[in-house]
């Protein structure tokens, strides 16, 4: 099928894109880091080697640089087949090297990301001094971006930085040499991502936290992530704060498998993605059972309900999903006011990522209405009970937040119901806790079934 002169076909293509690095036997780093990470963001990667690394998780044993011609050829041999437009650099180990990728980069007019490396996470330096002028004057003016950490921007600005005044003035120092876009990564200092654009003289920063887990790889992780969503079309901020959160997964999910720095799991981030599909899908089908039984309604508070579910290892709202709206009580019976979606309860998803706080096994809850039948029920059931009282809840706290940790706290553990009699302008309400949706649907509905018995 034929549109506008361009074949159907051809309006679905998989953007392909280069990496021009060494190669890492640890299959942490370098190249097998940076196809990974292309498979995992939909795009057909490609490669150049530069060097074979004998390298582990405790550090660089040997290197063999490829001749440049060797690595020139590489290039030429994918350019002159498939249509590659973006690519990215990693270890350039010689000075006739970094000359060899800067002639073809201008041959071949690739749009290219320098990650300018100079040693490996695990340890070994990877950048012979004499090639880091060669990469100043003759690779980085033909760059669309850079991404070096801390201590790389420092070598090449000639600025030590010590606060964010100081990264932004080495990123126009980076930027002067003919750069683009610089975007100088955190998680060396703060964990915060500086992406200064040069052509509109405009900085923004991409926030983060430190993460628990393995980081060998992360740099090439992170540079190749960003080139992938540039050649899906994205802007270059956009693209860094993507590329930061694919590297978050991969370091959350990463696993120990050396003596030495674990690698980052570069299929961390299609396993989240995973994971949000079967975490909606049982949200969704406990919203469904709440909504298909006519005594849940008496456990509909006045301000509505909500149903909540994280994923695992949750660290944000937009990490839990909830219904987009509120489960309210219509002629008699709960009705559902809106979709299931992640970020949609503010409200529901604290008292989940505080009950996180404590035990990550308990990712969901909903919120039902207060009275002392419901207590009783819930004691009757046997179920674990804590409460808190919103007027001993200090100032310039969330409510939720506070209010949650304090019932934990004074429990022992998380317990499977949190309760509070409300105050000033505020519902008393009953919170079910555990460990998915649909348990906490069960939970709720068998209460409200004893409740309309009780009622009767």
């Amino acid at each position: 099928m034929i549109i506008e002169g361009r074949n159907m076909d051809e309006m679905d293509i998989t953007p392909v894109v280069l990496t021009i690095a060494g190669s890492d036997s640890g299959g942490g780093a370098g190249i097998e880091a940076d196809i990974k990470t292309f498979g995992s963001l939909y795009v057909h990667g490609t490669c150049a080697i530069t060097s074979v690394t004998s390298q582990n998780t405790t550090g660089v044993k040997s290197a063999y640089d490829l001749p440049p011609s060797v690595v020139s050829d590489q290039i030429e041999a994918v350019c002159a087949d498939m249509d590659i437009r973006w690519a990215k650099s990693g270890m350039l180990s010689s000075a006739d090297i970094v000359r060899a990728v800067a002639k073809s980069v201008k041959e071949y007019d690739l749009h290219i990301i320098v990650d300018p490396v100079m040693a490996a996470e695990a340890g070994g330096d990877l950048l012979k001094e004499d090639a880091v002028s060669v990469l100043k004057e003759e690779l980085l003016p033909l760059s669309y971006a850079t991404t070096p950490n801390i201590s790389e921007a420092q070598v090449l600005s000639g600025i030590t930085i010590n606060s964010r005044e100081d990264a932004k003035e080495a990123a126009k120092a980076i930027a002067a040499l003919g750069v683009k876009n610089v975007v100088i990564t955190g998680g060396h200092s703060d964990a915060v991502d500086l992406v200064y654009e040069s052509e509109s003289d405009l900085f923004a920063e991409v926030p983060g936290r430190f993460i628990e887990g393995g980081t060998h790889g992360s740099g090439c992780t992170y540079s190749s992530a960003l080139t992938a969503y540039l050649a899906r079309g994205y802007s270059i901020v956009d693209a860094a704060i993507a590329a930061k959160e694919f590297v978050e997964y991969g370091i959350l999910l990463s696993r120990n498998i050396g003596k030495g720095v674990s690698p980052v799991n570069q299929m961390g981030y299609l396993q989240m993605m995973a994971t949000k599909d079967e975490v909606l899908a049982n949200t969704e089908k406990a919203v469904q059972m709440l909504e298909d039984s006519p005594n849940f309604a008496k456990l509909v508070a006045e301000v509505g309900c909500n149903i909540a579910m994280a994923l695992p290892h949750a660290r944000k709202v937009s990490d839990v999903a909830a219904v987009n709206g509120r489960i309210v009580r219509l002629q008699g019976r709960p009705k559902v006011v809106g979709c299931v979606s992640f970020g949609a309860s503010s409200h529901v998803a604290r008292i989940v990522l505080a009950a996180m706080e404590f035990d990550q096994e308990i990712r969901a809850s909903v919120n039902i209405s207060y009275s002392r039948n419901v207590l009783a029920i819930c004691e009757d059931m046997g179920l674990t009970m804590s409460s808190f009282s919103r007027a001993e809840e200090p100032e310039h706290t969330h409510t939720m937040d506070w209010g949650v940790t304090y019932a934990i706290d004074s429990y022992g553990r998380v317990p499977a119901i949190i309760s509070d009699a409300g105050g000033v302008g505020k519902e008393p309400m009953v919170r079910v806790l555990g460990r998915d949706a649909i348990e906490v649907a069960s939970i709720a509905l068998e209460i409200a079934d004893r409740l309309a018995v009780l009622e009767a």
